[in-house]
């Protein structure tokens, strides 16, 4: 059963192959016995999820069935659970239960949907590798020793080893494209505002993004289409009911004009990867999609101006981390200021007070001009250049990392050199585009991910070319040997 996709699953649950209470032991046994292999979940709700599941098949007995009732699904570990331990993966909210729903976990939810679990990630989503857990690191999937990439890793090590169909994620800079690339799954990030932030704990709020792993772009639809819309809760959301992205799926790519960035493909590219992407576009050549060169003169400054946009942002959210309201408190305080000083400096990580400071720097006075609304401006370049590049192509085609899973530890101590993880994503986020990583082969018995960027609010249009793609290859159907 875990090599069949959601909508081959609910196929078998509505043609009663199997019961929904059956379906969910048996992730659920899949978990209890590769998770510890992997540490890819935090907490596992199997009681709850065993409740779930037999209210799902009385509604398969009355009739009342949806298409994702009973599918076994688990959230990243920020996003608000009722009742349920939400960490963030930080000892700060080790002991927070979350008292409502995220705007994302209720609409699964309604859509029939049975979370089994929290998946681990990088504290508070800080992180290309997730190894910045406070339950420490998760592994990759396809070699043990090598990182399945952050914040959202351990979602993508559990839908990599198909210990679940698929997880949701967040996407600040590339969170949830480049675990997919480095484990082999497809992860979608959809526009800013596509998807409700509503109950998910932030990092930096004019960034983030709700999306999703799954194992192909037919699964990410369906989910999507559940999860989008207006929120009355998030005044970002868009005030326009979402699309069934299923629906233009299978559309024909004949004609649709996909650009190449030059600034994506640098003479230092491993050449591995640049000949991976390059039969992933001969095989969308085939289907007659046409490539084209295109400019993108701002793209390379996306990561100096994301690592001072979302400290800056980071350190007023995480702010209100003072051990008074919620969360971990030190023990003893001799006054408020050792209350507050012991509270944040015993429960945050390294990496997680790194990015405070560096956020206060760059917005204390006498800094903020320097610094930030520099920042901001050539976020707004970058934006142009996308807006631009639209104008003559239909969606844009990159790597989605420069590299394949590197070792764990092998950039912990190099802050810059593991930031550049995200080079190809960052840009996507500071412009506020949808995007989707989509598995493009091997290298070295490593997963290439191909990253599709679409025009704003243009969902459909990356999903339609990444289910095309996929239909023609099967790269997406690979699964680690340990894990068959």
């Amino acid at each position: 059963m875990h090599r069949k996709t959601i909508t081959e699953l609910a196929e078998a649950l509505h043609q009663k192959e199997c019961s929904c209470l059956e379906l969910t032991r048996y992730f659920l046994d899949r978990i209890n016995r590769y998770n510890p292999a992997l540490n890819a979940f935090i907490t596992i709700t199997e009681k709850e999820a065993l409740e779930a599941a037999q209210e799902a098949d009385r509604a398969f007995q009355q009739g009342t069935a949806k298409k994702l009732t009973g599918i076994p699904i688990a959230h990243k570990d920020l996003f608000c659970t009722k009742g349920v331990k939400t960490s963030c993966a930080s000892k700060m909210l080790d002991n927070f239960i979350a008292p409502y729903d995220a705007t994302v976990v209720s609409k699964l939810n309604h859509a029939g949907t049975i979370s089994l679990g929290k998946t681990n990630m990088d504290e508070f989503a800080m992180g290309a590798s997730n190894e910045n857990s406070f339950y420490g690191p998760v592994k990759n999937p396809w070699d043990l020793t090598r990182v399945p990439g952050g914040s959202s890793g351990g979602s993508a090590a559990a839908v990599a080893a198909h210990l679940i169909p698929a997880a949701t994620g967040t996407d600040t800079g590339g969170s949830i494209r480049q675990p997919a690339a480095l484990t082999n799954t497809t992860g979608i990030k959809p526009t800013y505002g596509r998807v409700s932030r509503f109950g998910i704990i932030a990092f930096a709020s004019s960034l983030d993004q709700a999306g999703l792993l799954t194992q192909t772009a037919e699964d990410a639809a369906l989910l999507l289409t559940e999860m989008a819309g207006f929120d009355s809760y998030d005044s970002t959301t868009v005030e326009e009911a979402a699309p069934d992205f299923t629906k233009t799926l299978n559309n024909s790519i004949h004609g649709l004009k996909i650009g190449l960035p030059q600034e994506c493909f640098p003479e230092h590219l491993d050449p591995k990867i640049k000949t991976v992407i390059d039969q992933a576009l001969r095989q969308l050549e085939s289907q007659g999609a046409i490539i084209q060169e295109i400019k993108l003169p701002h793209v390379m400054m996306g990561i100096p101006a994301y690592y001072i946009i979302a400290p800056a942002e980071c350190s007023s959210n995480l702010a209100r981390y003072d051990g008074i309201r919620y969360g971990y408190r030190c023990k003893g305080p001799v006054d408020l200021q050792d209350l507050y000083e012991r509270s944040r400096a015993e429960a945050f990580g390294d990496e997680v007070k790194h990015r405070i400071l560096i956020g206060t720097y760059v917005l204390s006075s006498g800094y903020y001009d320097a610094y930030y609304i520099q920042a901001q401006k050539i976020r707004r370049l970058i934006k142009n250049d996308f807006v631009k590049a639209f104008q003559s192509v239909d969606a844009i085609l990159t790597p989605t990392s420069p590299t394949t899973a590197f070792k764990l530890g092998s950039k912990s101590k190099d802050r810059v050199n593991m930031y550049t993880s995200d080079i190809f994503t960052v840009p996507v986020n500071l412009a506020g585009l949808p995007s989707i990583s989509i598995p493009a082969g091997f290298v070295d018995q490593l997963p290439v991910g191909l990253q599709l960027i679409g025009n704003y609010f243009d969902e459909s249009r990356i999903l339609n070319v990444a289910h095309r793609f996929q239909q023609a290859t099967d790269w997406h159907r690979q699964i680690p040997k340990n894990f068959e």
